[in-house]
Parts: C-alpha cells; structure tokens; sequence
C-alpha cells in the first residue's frame, strides 16, 4: 500500500503574500484608471496578460487586508482578494505499486482507438517539468516561469513533472508509463517556489498564460484554488479562448464547504474500488472523481513512481479532456464539460453528490461522446442591458450591467456606445466601465451584443442615457488625519481615536471609517470621527490603525499610524 504524505491547506490557511493584493475589474477600465485606484494606496497596478485582472503592488508599510476591505466594495471591481500561499496536493511515492490500474478503469486504451488527444496542448501550472524525461521531454513546448519570471521550466520539486506524466507522457512508446493523453503537448508553467507552495497570483498568471498562448487544458494541482476569485476569473478568461481548468479537490479527508464552480473543474480522488480515498476532500464544489491512489507517473531524477493526491485525479481528468477535444476539436468548452459530466460513471448516491460530483471519469464513454456529438449550434444568446436605466443621467465613470445567457455558453460580450465598441467582458457578471467624457454632453445609445462559441450573436434593445459632463469632475481626494492617538505613541487603557477630514467639496459629503488591525471599528459622516478604543482586548505589541475618507464624487483617501500597547 502507498505511503501517502498527503498535503493540506490547514496550515496555510492565513497566509497570504506580503504587500500583494489581486483585483478583478469591470471591462473598460483602462491600464491608467487601474492605476488611480491603485494609487489611492499608494500601490501599483500590473494586469495580468490581456485579461481584466491586475496584481496590486502595495509599499512596505500598507496592510494588505485593510486595503482589501476598502477594495472589496469599490464600485468598478468585479472582486479583490488576498494573494493567499497554497500547498500542491501530492502524496509520496511507492515502489512497490507497479500497476497502472487507472488506464483500464476509467477506460483509456478503449479512448485511445479513437483519439489519444494529438493537436491538443495542456498546460501544466505546478512546480516545473524536468525537460529531460524520454517519457515527457518529446511533447514539450515553451512554457514560463511566473516565480523567477524567465524561460526557465526545470522543475524544482518534483511535483510537476508527476502530474505532467499524469495526463500526457508519451503512450506506445514501449518505455516507462502511459499518460492519459500521450499524444498531447505539454506546457510546462513554474508557478510554485523550492517549497512546492505556489500563490494564487502565479496559478492566474499561468492560466492567463496559457489562455493566450493556444493551451485548451490547464491543469493546477494545488489546495483551494477552486475557492479564489481570481483563478476564476483566469479560468473563465481560459474558457472564452476555448479552454477549461481542471483543480484537486484537496486531500484534507474533509468536507470543505466552498460551493460548486461554474468556471473550473474540481476533482476528488478514488482508490482502484471506486471507492472515495479516504483523505480526499469533498464538498459540493467537486464536479467529477478520478483515480488517485497508487498512480504510476514519470518522476524528477528521470524514473518512475507511484504516487497518490488529488494532485494526480486532476491530470488523469485533464487527460480526458485533451482526448475529447482531439476527438471533436470543434466543441465549445461547455459542451466538453457537460460531455464529461454526462458519461461519468456514477458513484455514491444517484446523481451529483458531494463526494463524486457527476461521477468518476469515463474516458471512453467521453471520447465516445465527443466525436458523435453534433457541434452546429444555430442558436443565439439572449442579452439585455440592466443598468443604468432608460434616460437616466450619467457622467463621469459610469457603470454599467447586462444579462446574458445561451443554450451553450456566452464567450463573450461588448458594450457598444453610439454605434462604438468601447469595452469587452469575457465572463459573467457581465460589467462595464465607461468614460462618459468620451461622447459628447447629450443622449448617447447604449447596446450590449453577446456571442456564443458557435459565432452566433444578439443585440439587446437600445438604451438612452442622457450624458451631462458640465461640471468639472472633482478628483481631489479629501485630507484626513488621526489626530489622536500619534505615530509611536504607547497606549493603554482606553484611548480615545479622534478623526478629522476636509474637502475642498466641504465636509457634508464626506464618509469617514476607522481601521485598526484590519478590522472596520467605527463609522461616520462629515468632518469628524471618535471613537473609544478598548486596548486592554489587545494583545502587547504594535498595532495599526487606519482611517480611510471619501467624498461623493468618490474620491477616497486613508492615513495610517503605529502605536504600541
């Protein structure tokens, strides 16, 4: 039996990358709008690829969680997020398992009669791949490395170059293991350091990657990410380039509790019994099972070895997907998936549960699936615009919302202004920001027009908003100060924090909110703000406070102090 050294998340669970934050905006904002949100921080902003997320640099004094919790609710992001540390789910080797049972019981030498996943490229975002392998090195292609930012895929731990084997070492090749997809390309992308730990900001960068570099499957091996909005949203910008992403479930043997994933694919792993192995995560968020325990893969001093984790149910499940697309390259992300859903063998109780989700993996009734299925879809989305409303008036930077569906899935939608497209959005919710000062004062047209993956579109009925520019925006932040307690000072008992903050728009617009440690304490409108501060609840040492001002232009500004109890 393998010694399985499973991974968890449980302690990393708080930590997350020091002077990071990741933000997800709404289409249409420009690189130098990012920019000004960022600033207000007194960060950075850097988009990742050609999608709409952006890393926020942050300096060296600000707290990463009181900036998420004033970026959280800002009204042009779609979503903001600590750049949280996750662990690979991987078990050790074994020896003395020398049997790839998987390949017969999920199907594969059936599939493989009739596809076996050529012209398909997988991109594998974990620790690197080792470029030498005989198994692997054949069906390599440039990759990158998103730790050390160069072209250097060696990999550092050994984990990558497993689950690489996983889903696509080379088949009827008379050496070493088959993968699931031997016929597949493989892009090897480093996301995670020496450790074997990897950050949410590598996993997306690496998927954004992928996305624009022609891979249909990427694969991330990695506690949680199926719970971080910005893989996500890299997985949602991997489906509009006609991609899925497949993740383990984890390996906590518990149930996680994150719901199920409309953007990727979560795995949980079984045992040659079809039974649920016992350290395997589950939850509602797992869409399919895969065998996980005793898998035979290629290894990084250029052997082989057994292995167990979700980390290898999830390549198992790329795999398929690979061969499913090679089959009928023509499917839209959403029919693949559904495919592979539909001709799961069924586990547990009847239906999707928490531990199987659709099922463990069928690779021939999936392969099968695909190259019957019928692709022609004549069918167009339905769009319609939901904010703002008819005749409404709008300045400034304006949001707006539009609803879109499709009988296989939306790829994309545009936000056309007086005839003009001015912004794309590649994901549900569908949300825009427009620079109103780009058209002239008056009523201007808005339409939203939604393509599927079958090039079928539909304009949603015309909305008119009345422009008005002809007041000057006002962009000047407000002045804000913690006037008690000062920077450096030692507290203790009871202190009173007192507030002060102008504006050049006068104090009655203005909103003030109190931080200290991260945590929002206190409230107020206008130019002031108090509040008693109970310091014997903390613990000795330093802390930080922080108080955040905005105006009603929006406009917003924070200082920040240090005491020490």
């Amino acid at each position: 039996m393998a010694l399985c050294l499973l991974a968890t998340g449980a302690t990393q669970a708080q930590e997350w990358a020091p002077g990071r934050v990741i933000i997800h905006t709404r289409a249409g904002l420009s690189d130098s709008q990012v920019d000004k949100i960022a600033k207000v921080h007194g960060g950075k902003a850097q988009r990742l690829g050609k999608s709409d997320l952006h890393i926020v640099h942050l300096p060296g004094q600000a707290s990463e969680t009181a900036v998420l919790n004033l970026l959280a609710n800002h009204p042009h992001l779609k979503s903001a997020e600590l750049d949280m540390r996750v662990a690979p789910d991987l078990a050790a080797n074994d020896t003395y398992l020398g049997s790839q049972w998987h390949l017969p019981k999920i199907g594969a030498p059936a599939a493989w009669d009739s596809s076996q996943g050529s012209g398909i490229v997988i991109a594998i975002c974990d620790s690197g791949v080792l470029p030498t392998h005989a198994d692997l090195a054949p069906s390599l292609v440039a990759g990158w490395n998103f730790v050390d930012n160069n072209a250097n895929t060696a990999d550092v731990t050994g984990h990558g170059t497993s689950v690489a084997g996983s889903a696509a070492a080379i088949t009827h090749n008379g050496a070493g293991v088959a993968g699931v997809a031997g016929a597949a390309k493989i892009m090897p992308l480093r996301v995670s350091d020496s450790t074997g730990y990897a950050y949410y900001s590598t996993i997306a960068q690496a998927v954004t990657f992928a996305a624009d570099n022609g891979a249909r499957v990427a694969n991330a091996s990695f506690s949680g990410v199926y719970s971080s909005a910005s893989v996500q949203s890299a997985a949602q910008y991997l489906r509009s380039k006609g991609g899925l992403l497949v993740v383990s479930a984890g390996n906590s043997g518990a149930n996680d509790g994150a719901p199920a994933s409309t953007t990727m694919i979560p795995v949980s792993a079984t045992d040659s019994n079809d039974a649920k192995a016992s350290w395997s995560s589950y939850g509602d968020y797992v869409a399919v099972a895969a065998p996980g325990v005793g898998i035979w893969t290629t290894a990084a001093d250029g052997t082989y070895r057994a292995a167990s984790g979700t980390s290898f149910s999830a390549p198992i499940t790329a795999g398929v997907i690979a061969l499913m697309m090679a089959a009928q390259p023509a499917l839209a992300p959403a029919q693949v998936e559904s495919l592979l859903y539909s001709t799961a063998t069924d586990l547990g109780s009847a239906g999707r549960d928490i531990y199987f989700g659709h099922g463990r993996v069928n690779a021939a009734a999936a392969v099968a699936a695909a190259a019957a299925a019928t692709v022609a879809d004549t069918q167009a989305p339905s769009v319609s615009i939901t904010s703002p409303a008819g005749s409404s008036s709008v300045s400034g930077l304006a949001t707006v919302d539009v609803s879109a569906s499709d009988n296989v899935g939306v790829t994309r939608v545009e936000l056309r202004v007086n005839g003009n497209t001015v912004a794309t959005d590649i994901g549900a919710p569908y949300q825009f920001s427009w620079d109103t000062s780009t058209v002239a004062n008056g009523m201007a047209s808005l339409v939203a027009v939604a393509y599927d993956a079958a090039g079928n579109s539909k304009v949603s009925s015309s909305v008119s908003v009345n422009v008005a520019n002809g007041v000057v925006a006002d962009t000047t932040p407000p002045v804000v100060t913690i006037n008690n307690p000062r920077n450096d000072m030692t507290v203790s008992g009871t202190v009173q924090v007192n507030v002060s903050a102008t504006d050049n728009g006068g104090s009655a617009g203005l909103k003030q909110s109190l931080y200290i440690n991260g945590k929002l304490k206190a409230t107020a409108t206008g130019g002031s703000l108090s509040f008693n501060w109970n310091t014997r609840k903390e613990r000795a040492g330093s802390h930080t406070l922080q108080a955040v001002a905005s105006d009603s232009a929006g406009n917003t500004t924070s200082t920040t102090v240090q005491v020490t109890r």
